[in-house]
């Protein structure tokens, strides 16, 4: 090995020692969560693999993994489900997957999802422990890893490998790295539509860096200011995943450049400001007890809005406020399957930050000791909500 090569490594290996009691605690709680399910299930009669395989989106991406593009289900009241509407890089994986191993794309799915989970919260321990410190970061990996709705991210979604894509890209942003931030808002945008946000933050930070510099570089016009070579190109590798898919979409159903948007019209997707979702909480409101509901969806928005607003005063860097308001603002002003909010919800680990400061700020063992009681929380949870409606 070079001394090159030999001082990667290395840092490699302190870069995981410093991120391990964050995975541990990660790998613990998600352990947790798929116990809880095996047993709920079992008592119930289902399988708690197929729940988290073989159902709702899942099916649908081991379906393009295994055929490619091109199936559609007509609804009788004339809705048009295609599969136009998943992103690619999951099924790409599945099919990897099951082309090298002895997997069903579902199991591919699976494991895509593992690994990606753990990679995610290295990410947001990363971003976290740059900004503030470790124990910062730990907190927030433990917090997402707790979310109520946690037990997406053991399910063949394309939630943890666009979480950890996203973290990683932001990351990079942190830290300088501009062609690596450019190119995992890339894969990040051939993994869902909200990879426009992991573009924006780049763009965002990029921007600024350069206005920066220049500001910097004003008074001594002979100091030779670092090229701005790798922020374009960064610049220009950061939307080429999302808008290339969208535009072949386009290509693909005669559609012209919107053409994506009419396949997410056929399952009902789409962005109204919020209205449909504003319509659906006021209707919680005429009767009793599913005024109880809508009260408690008025409070989960306000804490979202907060803990947003909080990162702002916070000082949180103007690339993780763009990527999470982006994130947020499209998961509550779209008109999708109200249900599938808070999933839509979980890669704006940002608007964590707020509260795992908090976290981090409490004495260990109280800090373990409340974690603790919201990791089964969450777990219980997670059980009866796949084994119930389960996300769509």
């Amino acid at each position: 090995m070079t001394d090159l090569a030999t001082r990667r490594a290395t840092a490699r290996t302190g870069a995981l020692r410093r991120a391990a009691p964050a995975l541990c605690g990660y790998a613990a709680v998600r352990a947790l969560g798929l116990l809880v399910l095996a047993v709920w299930s079992a008592a119930r009669g289902k399988s708690a693999y197929t729940l988290l395989t073989a159902r709702w989106d899942s099916l649908w991406y081991a379906r393009v993994a295994g055929g490619g593009y091109g199936y559609e289900v007509r609804l009788p009241g004339g809705d048009v489900h295609a599969d136009l509407a998943f992103f690619p890089l999951l099924p790409w994986l599945e099919r990897l997957g099951a082309a090298v191993g002895p997997l069903s794309y579902a199991d591919a799915g699976f494991a895509v999802s593992l690994l990606a989970s753990l990679a995610a919260a290295w990410g947001i321990f990363a971003v976290a422990d740059h900004v503030y410190d470790r124990r910062a970061g730990i907190c927030a990996v433990l917090l997402w890893a707790v979310l109520p709705v946690g037990i997406v991210q053991s399910m063949a979604y394309s939630e943890s490998l666009f979480t950890a894509l996203a973290a990683w890209a932001l990351y990079c942003v942190l830290t300088g790295r501009w062609v690596g931030a450019g190119a995992l808002a890339l894969l990040a945008g051939l993994t869902r539509p909200v990879g426009l946000a992991v573009a924006a933050a780049v763009w965002t930070a990029a921007v600024l860096s350069l206005l920066r510099e220049r500001r910097a570089a004003a008074p001594a016009p002979l100091t030779p200011a670092p090229g701005p070579g790798r922020r374009v190109l960064g610049m220009l590798l950061a939307p080429l995943g999302a808008a290339g898919y969208v535009l072949w979409v386009g290509h693909r159903t005669g559609g012209g450049p919107l053409g994506y948007l009419d396949v997410q019209a056929g399952w009902r997707n789409g962005f109204d400001g919020g209205y449909a979702f504003a319509r659906f909480v006021g209707e919680k409101f005429t009767a009793f007890p599913s005024a109880l509901a809508g009260a408690g969806l008025i409070v989960g928005v306000a804490l979202v809005v907060w803990l947003y607003v909080t990162g702002v005063r916070q000082g949180q860097p103007p690339a993780l406020l763009v990527y999470s308001g982006i994130v947020t603002a499209l998961a509550l002003c779209a008109s999708s399957y109200f249900g599938s909010k808070p999933r839509l919800l979980l890669p704006a680990f940002p608007l964590l930050l707020p509260l795992a400061l908090a976290l981090a700020r409490l004495r260990a063992s109280r800090a373990a000791l409340l974690t603790g009681g919201i990791a089964l929380a969450s777990a219980v949870y997670g059980a009866f909500w796949l084994n119930g409606s389960g996300p769509p």
